[in-house]
């Protein structure tokens, strides 16, 4: 068997992450990494100590609010949010680092993702917002898709 390149590596460990989502829409998970050293891990649930979906259902799904819309209208947080979260709460800079997520990032999350000096995204699959490609073009922030 090859050895996996390092995209691939860090973007199976997301896909490990992803697997503790609470989520009943979409598990994503989120690895942050500079210099080939894993800084934060995040996956899409529930503020810590709140009720998650998977116990109480899920409010995007009872107003039937397409994907990609109305983000603000959810119990949960995305794993991107939830990386970035992880680094401030334990001291890490994550200025310069790499993003490999499950999934491309909404535009809320672009938005905190340019703002945190996040210089390079992979990914596995996308995501309906054009918006946050387009932000991340203009931010000069290289995404790349592996398949």
């Amino acid at each position: 068997m090859p050895r996996p390149s390092w995209d691939s590596y860090f973007l199976e460990i997301a896909s490990v992450v992803a697997g503790r989502s609470t989520c009943l829409r979409r598990q994503v998970g989120a690895v942050l990494v500079k210099e080939k050293r894993l800084l934060a891990t995040g996956y899409n649930g529930a503020p810590t100590g709140l009720e998650h979906c998977l116990e109480i259902g899920c409010l995007r799904q009872e107003k039937n609010i397409p994907s990609g819309e109305r983000h603000e209208l959810c119990r949960g947080l995305h794993a991107e949010q939830n990386a970035i979260i992880q680094a401030a709460l334990h001291g890490v800079s994550i200025k310069g680092a790499d993003l490999y997520c499950t999934h491309h990032p909404c535009s809320l999350c672009a938005k905190m993702l340019i703002n945190a000096g996040i210089t390079r995204i992979i990914l596995k699959e996308g995501y309906p917002d054009e918006l946050a490609r387009q932000l991340f073009a203009e931010a000069g922030i290289q995404v790349i898709t592996l398949i």
